[in-house]
């Protein structure tokens, strides 16, 4: 099976190459700049047609969620316009798309954990822009599954671990928002939901399991309670140490407003796929020791 990713440098990619190397028969292919633009129509069907996938993966986004503020035409090009597409050219090559999406179209004003069934209500640009690309995703390509998934993290590019570590080494004490509850799921994870989702999409079984999904690290925490597991882990393995401060969102303004509760509950897609999450600390102590050179935990 010939996993086709957009995007080449993004977390998910970079994951689901490291990942794909476990499996048999599996094989990952990123496309990206300068062959693939998703902000210019004309060059998504050539880029996939170009690399023969047996099905797409659509993790490449705008991902800015303040900076998308000030560029909604942008945001909107990308993660809407753009995924429609990326669904589109693989319709026209035969083959099925797994999109990624977000709990940021919750408005968090609801107490969740929230399943595939609640109301969205995105609260900002990048928000709606994502929302917008999974209806342009379904409309396009019905043998689609699309994936939400939050609070990413992982040993590659800019996410909320390897930046509390870095000011970590920098500061005694952070101040974190611990009013904002979620789900932090490590993006080496959503490489092997992908991949379990794909092989059951491949192999068909005679089940039809296309449609919206859940998929996040299992258990709930606020900001700074990721935070202060992340540090203390450092700490653990010799790695910098820093005090956590908890302040509520309004100490710490934002352009984007995020939601309040955006906690997923991934029911739907383990009693589908069979396949659930390790336990968000599980899974972030990996993450943890390997940025710091160390043995993971087993």
């Amino acid at each position: 099976m010939r996993l086709v990713v957009t995007g080449r440098e993004g977390q998910v990619a970079r994951s689901l190459i490291e990942r794909s190397r476990e499996r048999a028969n599996v094989e990952v292919v990123t496309v990206g700049r300068p062959d693939l633009f998703l902000e210019e129509p004309a060059t998504v069907l050539p880029a996939l047609q170009a690399a023969a996938p047996d099905m797409v993966v659509s993790a490449a986004a705008y991902t800015a969620v303040d900076q998308a503020e000030d560029e909604p035409d942008l945001a909107f090009a990308i993660n809407a316009a753009g995924a429609g597409h990326v669904a589109t050219a693989a319709a026209a090559l035969g083959v099925p798309v797994i999109h990624l999406s977000t709990d940021y179209v919750f408005g968090g004003a609801e107490e969740g954990p929230h399943d595939e069934t609640g109301a969205t209500a995105p609260r900002g640009v990048y928000a709606a822009s994502k929302l917008a690309g999974e209806e342009a995703v379904a409309r396009a390509n019905p043998r689609h599954v699309i994936l939400r998934t939050a609070w990413v993290y992982s040993p590659f590019g800019r996410n909320f671990v390897r930046t509390m570590l870095k000011l970590a080494n920098e500061r005694d004490t952070l101040a974190v928002v611990s009013d904002q509850w979620g789900n932090p799921t490590s993006a080496l994870d959503i490489a092997d939901a992908i991949l379990t989702a794909a092989s059951a999409m491949h192999e068909g079984e005679g089940r039809d399991v296309h449609g919206l999904y859940h998929f996040a690290g299992t258990g709930e925490t606020n900001w700074s309670g990721f935070a202060r597991h992340i540090l203390a882990t450092s700490r653990k393995y010799g790695g910098p140490y820093a005090e956590v401060s908890d302040i509520p969102t309004t100490a710490y303004p934002t352009k984007a407003k995020r939601p309040r509760d955006s906690r997923l509950s991934s029911a739907r897609f383990a009693g589908t796929f069979g396949w659930t999450a390790p336990h968000w600390q599980k899974s972030s102590e990996v993450v943890v020791a390997r940025l710091l050179n160390s043995e993971p935990p087993l």
